[in-house]
């Protein structure tokens, strides 16, 4: 087999592995609400969303939680606030049930 062949096969070998592992470590999303898109932009600013997906918190708690990354930086508007709190303690709180990452296909 000729250097080409053996580059152009190289080249297609090494973009299918790179599909397979994108889609096998796609970032989690979070589930659908109001301000979702909002809660998105500002939280994954700085960090994956499994750090939230994991998080079994109550009101309270998500209430210090936002004011927290709110004083680290993250965008929240006041009038936000709320709702982004409502959406936090709504999905994950302590009664929901832990998160379970999505199993590899490999």
């Amino acid at each position: 087999m000729s250097k080409p062949s053996l580059a152009i096969i190289a080249l297609i070998t090494s973009q299918c592995a790179s599909l397979v592992w994108a889609q096998s470590n796609a970032t989690p999303q979070l589930p659908d609400g109001p301000l979702k898109a909002k809660v998105v932009n500002s939280c994954t600013e700085c960090h994956d969303a499994r750090i939230i997906l994991q998080q079994r918190l109550t009101k309270a708690s998500w209430a210090r939680e936002v004011e927290k990354m709110t004083k680290w930086g993250a965008v929240v508007e006041p009038a936000d606030r709320d709702f982004f709190i409502d959406y936090l303690s709504g999905h994950f709180s302590p009664d929901k049930p832990s998160y379970q990452a999505p199993r590899s296909t490999k």
